[in-house]
């Protein structure tokens, strides 16, 4: 199938981790690691092994530069005893001295790291680093200051760490349209639009409580957000100036994130949130059909099609589309485990690319850019 396709050469960036282990949440974020392998399975290596120096520090896979030659990794470290204490009260305390996550770009091909978020830190804690669209020089990340999450860019070397909000509240969620010109983020669970230096914000008005995860169409003319209440959001869409803001699919009643321990977790899960096609055409999605969570796609003039067909209690998660279009990566709990697997765009020919045992899983992946 992938050679068919000419994809097989992509890599895709992922993490695995133990999700079995006693002492709750921290004891198996504490086993995440970063890797690659090939869309047809084969070649799969741990990424920057040279960054887990003490036990409690784990990475993860982030994403890539758009030519696909670096990978952005986040290194984490938690104290013991912070992890106790989150655990017992059953929330997240991210202090500093008691957690440091910095984000880290990776030549792939030679192995060299660098962390640019710890030049002219601002924060202890720094996550979501995106290249900046048309601009190779610019980065995009959240680091968390005072207790709120900010928007902030920065050069590609992690000097000149610039703020863009104009208000305050929790940021998250943020990125740039695909000419540079503008920014999406969700704030305190409101989605805004504005401008690439945080002027002209406009709140999209939705009249629900519960709206996040904005992501520009490759073509930059929509913004794809879920909304609803907290365990029941569904797909929307919004032009890129605020305009012509409707629901585009129904999720069924999933409730929109996915359970990736196997022990109790304060946390719940992580977001299973929708991805566009490259050719901006379809939103690809998961839904809740009978007993199963489904593999889904929706068209912008609100054609659906179920991509999957499984037995009860069987969950995917985190569609992506492969960069030339024709393949579709997920994760999916079919043999019991969660494992990445890759089929064609409507979900025929699935060939899974993991072979992780009981106990483990595979999450938060994603496809290397062409031209690497």
């Amino acid at each position: 199938m992938a050679q068919e396709t000419g994809a097989a050469s992509n890599l895709i960036g992922y993490t695995e981790l133990r999700t079995d282990l006693p002492g709750g949440r921290a004891a198996n974020i504490s086993t995440e690691r970063a890797c690659v392998v090939r869309a047809d399975g084969t070649g799969r290596r741990e990424l920057a092994p040279q960054l887990i120096k003490d036990k409690n520090n784990w990475t993860q896979f982030s994403g890539w530069s758009p030519d696909g030659k670096l990978a952005i990794i986040v290194c984490g470290w938690e104290s013991s005893d912070n992890a106790a204490w989150e655990e017992e009260h059953k929330t997240f305390r991210m202090e500093p001295g008691k957690w440091l996550l910095d984000t880290w770009l990776l030549n792939v091909a030679t192995g060299k790291a660098t962390n640019v978020t710890a030049v002219e830190r601002v924060s202890h804690y720094n996550v979501g680093l995106f290249f900046w669209p048309n601009d190779p020089q610019r980065l995009g990340f959240n680091p968390l200051i005072n207790g709120e999450s900010r928007p902030f860019s920065m050069n590609l070397d992690g000097t000149n760490k610039t703020d863009v909000s104009k208000q305050s509240g929790f940021t998250y969620g943020y990125s740039a349209s695909p000419d540079g010109k503008r920014i999406a983020y969700h704030q305190d669970y409101q989605v805004y639009l504005a401008d690439a230096d945080g002027t002209n914000t406009k709140k999209i008005e939705t009249g629900n409580m519960f709206n996040f995860a904005p992501k520009w169409s490759p073509d930059g003319k929509w913004v794809e957000f879920v909304s609803g209440v907290r365990d029941n959001c569904h797909p929307y869409i919004v032009r890129s100036d605020g305009t012509g803001m409707r629901k585009l699919a129904d999720r069924g009643g999933y409730q929109g994130w996915i359970p990736f321990l196997d022990v109790p977790d304060y946390h719940e899960g992580t977001s299973d949130v929708p991805s566009w096609s490259p050719d901006s055409k379809w939103l690809y999605y998961t839904a809740k059909v009978g007993e199963a969570v489904e593999l889904m796609r929706t068209s912008l003039d609100g054609k659906t099609e179920q991509l999957t067909h499984s037995k009860p209690g069987v969950l995917h998660y985190h569609p992506s589309l492969s960069p030339d279009g024709k393949l579709i990566m997920f994760g999916s709990t079919r043999d019991g485990v969660r494992q990445l697997w890759v089929a064609c765009v409507d979900g025929s020919k699935p060939r899974k690319i993991t072979s992780l045992s009981k106990g483990h899983a595979a999450m938060w992946a994603s496809w290397q850019p062409v031209g690497h």
